[in-house]
C-alpha cells in the first residue's frame, strides 16, 4: 500500500480521469480505482465524498440524484468542460512529476 500522503496527492487526477468516460456514483469510482490499481489503491468511500464536494464546489464535476426503481438512490458525477481542462492540465503536470522523479532517482518510466 501506498503512503496516505502519496494517495491524498493523486486523488483528484484519478477521480477526474474516471469520470471522463461517463458519470458515476462515489462507491463504483473507489471500486475502479481498487481494481484498476489491482488493489495498491484503496479509498475508502466516506473520504472519497468529501473530494467530490470540494470539486463540484470548484465546478468540475456536477453531481445529481438518480432514482431507480428497487435501488437506493444514488449520486452520480459527471466531468464539466471547466473538469476536462483541469483534467487535462494535470495529467501534463503528472508526467512531468514522474519523469522528473525518475531522472532523479533513476528508475525508468514505462
Amino acid at each position: 500500500m501506498f503512503s496516505r500522503e502519496l494517495k491524498k496527492g493523486s486523488t483528484e487526477l484519478l477521480i477526474l480521469s474516471l469520470l471522463e468516460a461517463r458519470p458515476r456514483h462515489g462507491y463504483e469510482l473507489g471500486k475502479l480505482i481498487e481494481q484498476k490499481s489491482q488493489g495498491k489503491l484503496q479509498f475508502r468511500v466516506a473520504s472519497l465524498y468529501p473530494m467530490l464536494c470540494r470539486l463540484e464546489d470548484r465546478s468540475l464535476i456536477a453531481g445529481r440524484w438518480v432514482e431507480r426503481a428497487g435501488e437506493r438512490r444514488r449520486r452520480y458525477f459527471r466531468l464539466t468542460r471547466e473538469g476536462r481542462r483541469v483534467l487535462e492540465r494535470e495529467r501534463a503536470q503528472w508526467r512531468e512529476f514522474i519523469e522528473a522523479v525518475g531522472r532523479v532517482t533513476e528508475v525508468e518510466t514505462a
